[in-house]
C-alpha cells in the first residue's frame, strides 16, 4: 500500500479529533455563560466563563470574535434548546377554563426553564440588533399564541375590545410579568397560576 493511500484515513481522523474537541470546548463555554446566566450574571466577564468552562481566556476567544458574539451565541443556543416549550399542543381546542389551565401551565413552564436566559436577552435587546430582533420574534408568537388559544371568546367580542383584552392578557402573561409576579412579588408558581387563570377569565368572559 503507498504512503499516499495510509495517509487520507489517519488525516481524516486527526481532523475529526481536533473538530470534536473544538466542538466540546465551544459546548463547554456556551454552557458556562448560560450558568453564569442562571445565578444572574447577566454579563459574565471572559475571566469568569473561562474559569467556569475549565479552559483559558485564550480559548474562549479562540471560538468567539468577543464578548458581544459569545453573549449572543449563549442566547440563540438557549433559545434553541426552548423551542419545543414555545411550542402549545392543540392550540384553541376545548372549553376556555381547559383551555386556560393549559396555557397557564405552558407559560409557567417555559418561564421556569427560560427564565435566566430571557433575563439576559432582555438586557442584551436594549443595544444589540440582531437580539432584539429574535425578542421580538418570540414576543409575537407568544402574543399570537395567546389570539389562537383564545380565538372563540375574542371572535365574539367587538373587534376594539378584543383587541384591548388581547393586549391585557398579552401584558399580564409576558415574561417581565411573570418575573415580577415569581421574583419581585415572591408568589409561588401555584399562587401564581391561580392570579392568571382568575384574570385571563375575566379578560375574556363578559
Amino acid at each position: 500500500m503507498s504512503a499516499e493511500a495510509g495517509d487520507g484515513p489517519a488525516s481524516d481522523r486527526v481532523l475529526d479529533g481536533r473538530s470534536a474537541i473544538r466542538d466540546r470546548n465551544r459546548d463547554a463555554v456556551l454552557d458556562a455563560v448560560l450558568d453564569l446566566f442562571s445565578e444572574d450574571n447577566l454579563s459574565p466577564g471572559p475571566e469568569e466563563v473561562a474559569e467556569r468552562a475549565g479552559l483559558s481566556v485564550r480559548s474562549v476567544y479562540r471560538y468567539f470574535d468577543d464578548h458581544d458574539a459569545l453573549s449572543r451565541a449563549a442566547i440563540e443556543r438557549q433559545l434553541e434548546r426552548l423551542a419545543p416549550l414555545l411550542l402549545l399542543p392543540a392550540i384553541g381546542e376545548g372549553g376556555l377554563d381547559h383551555r386556560i389551565s393549559r396555557f397557564v401551565e405552558a407559560r409557567l413552564r417555559l418561564q421556569a426553564a427560560a427564565g435566566p436566559a430571557l433575563r439576559a436577552t432582555r438586557m442584551r435587546a436594549t443595544f444589540d440588533p440582531i437580539v432584539r430582533d429574535q425578542f421580538e420574534s418570540d414576543r409575537t408568537s407568544l402574543r399570537e399564541q395567546i389570539e389562537r388559544q383564545f380565538a372563540p371568546e375574542l371572535r365574539a367580542m367587538a373587534p376594539d375590545r378584543a383587541r384591548a383584552r388581547l393586549a391585557a392578557a398579552d401584558a399580564l402573561c409576558a415574561f417581565e410579568s411573570l418575573d415580577h409576579y415569581l421574583v419581585h412579588r415572591g408568589l409561588g408558581a401555584a399562587d401564581t397560576a391561580v392570579l392568571l387563570a382568575d384574570a385571563l377569565h375575566a379578560l375574556l368572559t363578559d
